[in-house]
């Protein structure tokens, strides 16, 4: 591994800086309040661990329509392409686990 590409992972595996946190609070607004719902227990339980490996897998996820996240939040349809990958299965599962255990 190159010096850069270990650089490259330590900057992914970095806590969210307060700036960064803010950004992406304001792009998880949904439309829907059960999407809302999940973000917001979400960033209560998480805020202060959130890595930028983990915010730019959630923004992959915000990416999708309100109707299509809730699907994948409540486990109605297969996360495919983008979602599929290993960081964003991984957000999901702790957005999913928010709502379990509140």
């Amino acid at each position: 591994m190159t010096p850069m590409a270990t650089t490259d992972i330590a900057a992914a595996d970095a806590l969210l800086d307060l700036r960064g946190m803010s950004k992406l609070k304001w792009r998880c607004r949904r439309g829907l309040l059960e999407n809302d719902l999940f973000i917001e227990r979400f960033f209560a339980r998480h805020e202060s661990g959130l890595t930028v490996r983990q915010a730019e897998a959630l923004g992959v996820l915000m990416d999708l329509s309100d109707n299509d996240l809730l699907d994948q939040l409540l486990g109605r349809k297969t996360p495919e392409g983008p979602q599929a990958e290993p960081e964003v299965l991984q957000v999901l599962e702790m957005l999913r686990a928010a709502r379990s255990t509140d």
